[in-house]
């Protein structure tokens, strides 16, 4: 199986199941209990957090065990909007954020919040003098995508990060998710307030995931209850998953250490190889993350070449796997300024550190037969 759909998910790591089998067999009891299984599932709780705050060179109480991205994002965003709604009620974002930051605003205009929607250029990229313009007194976050999940375009985090801390008061969330690992992010130099992160992108267990939180930072919880994690995300934790969570990471950036070239490498590779096959346009720049290539095949559907490549056991996908399924062209492509015939045939293949050069060799040479014969029924 040659598997190229790691920005979906990633397969997880075979120590992760170890320790979250481990941690369901020996340490199940709830955390928050007053008896002595209670109190090992804590500790065993407070030693991934320590983990995962020493691996993410921030501080223990700014680590915020989450259900994933998506309510990693909402948490960061809903919870800025409810709390600091009294300095302000203007936001701003990117117009090709993930569904999860985009939805969340749109509620919240809703709820009569105003939101500015940055635009960006054909590689994604949003304009520094745009977002200078937009921001005001009124501005109480900014709420930006680190690396883009379909294309792959990475933002000036720093530069966003100084902008915004020299221009207003507005508090600083990066959607972190598909960077991790791949394209460096130091929580500390980029002046940001709040980074979501996903653990099934890094190879641990859906459903689970962090909300870096500043210390000094206020949040409005968005769920009510028990007051676990410090009164910002009620629920019992997810003790084994957040272990396995913990395990993942360390292992995940251990390898980024030395594999990142690696990865670099293949990029380049897929990009020479793709841009030389008729009938293939590049979507992707030569300038984002080494792990995501995103191209188009004019006069093939996307859903046609994606099960021809499957009976072949190779996997990738169209665009953002929560959005696969709809009839829509992907809002990222068209920000970009793609035509619709290009938008709607566009095909996504996502590494890891664990995808080879022979993996990808396959992947061009079943490519570059598949294409000529669809296009030939497709006429």
């Amino acid at each position: 199986m040659i598997y190229l759909d790691n920005s979906a998910t990633t397969k997880p790591y075979n120590e992760a199941l170890d320790a979250f089998r481990t941690a369901s067999e020996k340490f199940f009891a709830n955390p928050s209990s007053l008896h002595r299984k209670g109190g090992e599932a804590e500790r065993l709780l407070r030693q991934a957090r320590s983990s995962i705050a020493e691996l993410l060179h921030v501080k223990i109480n700014e680590v915020i065990f989450t259900s994933g991205g998506t309510e990693s994002n909402n948490l960061a965003i809903k919870g800025t909007a409810f709390q600091y709604l009294n300095q302000g009620k203007h936001l701003i974002t990117s117009c090709i954020e993930h569904a999860s930051t985009l939805e969340a605003f749109r509620q919240l205009e809703l709820l009569g919040f105003s939101v500015t929607y940055l635009s960006v250029d054909q590689d994604g990229k949003i304009s520094l003098d745009e977002l200078k313009k937009a921001l005001t007194p009124d501005t109480i976050l900014v709420s930006i995508m680190h690396v883009n999940n379909e294309l792959g375009s990475i933002q000036p985090i720093k530069e966003i990060g100084h902008l915004i801390k020299q221009k207003s008061r507005a508090l600083f969330h990066i959607d972190d998710v598909q960077g991790i690992g791949k394209v460096p992010l130091d929580f500390n130099h980029v002046q940001a307030d709040l980074v979501s992160y996903s653990a099934h992108k890094f190879h641990g267990l859906k459903g689970n995931g962090l909300l870096i939180k500043r210390e000094k930072i206020t949040l409005l919880p968005l769920l009510s209850g028990g007051g676990q994690e410090r009164e910002i995300r009620s629920g019992t934790e997810n003790g084994p998953g957040i272990v396995a969570m913990a395990k993942a990471l360390r292992l995940y950036l251990n390898r980024a250490k030395t594999q990142k070239r690696m990865l670099e490498t293949l990029r380049t590779h897929v990009f020479a190889e793709l841009s030389i096959i008729e009938g293939i346009e590049l979507n992707s720049s030569m300038s984002g993350a080494p792990h995501i290539v995103n191209f188009s095949v004019p006069g093939i559907k996307p859903e046609v070449l994606i099960h021809a490549l499957e009976e072949k056991e190779i996997y990738v996908s169209t665009r953002s796997a929560c959005s696969s399924k709809t009839a829509e062209i992907s809002h990222v492509l068209a920000a970009i300024g793609l035509t619709t015939i290009r938008a709607k045939s566009a095909i996504r293949i996502s590494l890891s550190f664990e995808t080879t050069k022979e993996q990808i060799d396959i992947f061009l040479n079943e490519l570059q037969t598949e294409v000529p014969k669809l296009k030939q029924v497709m006429r």
